[in-house]
Formats: structure tokens, C-alpha cells, sequence
């Protein structure tokens, strides 16, 4: 997939007031501080679409981009360490739910993990919720750049155990990435662009 156009739509903190177009939709979401808008920037080729920061948990609000006039990138709050208060937390939580829970444009989450740590329990039980709720998911691991090739399959293949002694009758996809070197890049919009289709077999009167 060649990303010709991607701009902001809107930001707000109630899921139903996201945009009612009948397009396909991507939240990515994952722990504060993962690496989620360099991510988001390196897929689609903005350095400046979405706002990095040093400080982990600035991303307080459901952010949509418009990519290519036909899908959603969704930017979603980081889960975890962000230093914001326990009701503000409560209520991050809260619309992060709604939103996955009511947002019938949503294809699957993208949930970012970084690669260099031990599997996490928060990301663990962020798993359990999606698959509890029926929601699809894929596997983002970031930051492949900054270890070597043999701990980036050693890290992996960690996730994997975690998540099959937990009980996972089938492991999601997954793809390893780097916005440092653009590694990943062309599989996520691949896949994407695969499920867009998919999309729009299905449901033809979605605006393509």
C-alpha cells in the first residue's frame, strides 16, 4: 500500500462522537512510552502527524487520522506508567473500553509492545481483555533496532510462552518494527491494505 494522503480528523474523549463514516478502522494502543507515535509517523511516512513526547502519557484523547481518504488510523491513550491521577486514569479506561467495545468500524487493535523489556503484565492482561471482548488483534513489537537479532527472536518467543501459559489456544499475528530503520513498514501496510479489502467485500456500502 502507497500512503498518498494522511490528515487529522478529530480528537475527543467519547467513543460516540468518533467520525460515523462507514470505513475501516486501526487503534494502536500500548504501554505509555512504547513508541507509539514514531510508529504511527514512520507508517505513514509524517514525521509530524502525530505529536512525540518525552513525557510518556501525553496522549489523552481518541485521535483519528484519515489515511488515503479511505481508512482510520486510530491513536488511542497509552495504558500504564502515564503520571496523570487515578480518576483521570479511571477515566482513560473508561472511553478505551467504549470505544473497542461500541466502535462497530473497528477491524482490530494494534497493540504496541516494546521489544527490549520481559513480557509485561499489564500487557498480558490488556491481551486477556481484547480476547475476552472478542476484539482481533495484532502484535507490535517496537524498537527492534535498538537489540540484536537473536534477542529480538528470543523476545518474541517470550511473549509467546507468556501468553500460552495463560491459556491462548492460538497466538495472534505479529510484526517487529523499528521507526529508526522503517523495519516492518511495507508488512503493517500490507496487511492492512489486505483487510481493507476484506472490508469493503463485505460491507459495499462503505465509502471507498
Amino acid at each position: 500500500m502507497k500512503i498518498t494522503s494522511a490528515k487529522f480528523v478529530i480528537s475527543n474523549s467519547e467513543a460516540a462522537k468518533c467520525p460515523p463514516e462507514r470505513i475501516p478502522e486501526y487503534a494502536f494502543i500500548g504501554r505509555s512510552n512504547v513508541g507509539k507515535s514514531s510508529l504511527i509517523n514512520m507508517l505513514t511516512g509524517n514525521k509530524s502527524l502525530a505529536k512525540t513526547s518525552a513525557k510518556p502519557g501525553k496522549t489523552q484523547l481518541i485521535n483519528h487520522f484519515k489515511i488515503n481518504e479511505n481508512w482510520f488510523l486510530v491513536d488511542l491513550p497509552g495504558y500504564g506508567y502515564a503520571k496523570v491521577s487515578k480518576k483521570v486514569k479511571a477515566t482513560f479506561q473508561k472511553f478505551i473500553t467504549d470505544y473497542f467495545e461500541t466502535r462497530e468500524q473497528l477491524v482490530c487493535a494494534f497493540v504496541l509492545i516494546d521489544i527490549r523489556l520481559e513480557p509485561q503484565k499489564i500487557d498480558l492482561e490488556f491481551f486477556t481483555y481484547l480476547g475476552e471482548s472478542q476484539i482481533p488483534f495484532i502484535m507490535i513489537f517496537t524498537k527492534a533496532d535498538k537489540i540484536g537479532v537473536t534477542k529480538v527472536d528470543h523476545a518474541v518467543k517470550n511473549y509467546q510462552k507468556a501468553m500460552l501459559a495463560e491459556n491462548w489456544e492460538e497466538l495472534p499475528p505479529y510484526f517487529v518494527t523499528s521507526s529508526e530503520t522503517g523495519r516492518g513498514r511495507e508488512e503493517i501496510l500490507a496487511y492492512i491494505d489486505e483487510l481493507n479489502q476484506d472490508f469493503f467485500k463485505e460491507d459495499p456500502l462503505g465509502k471507498h
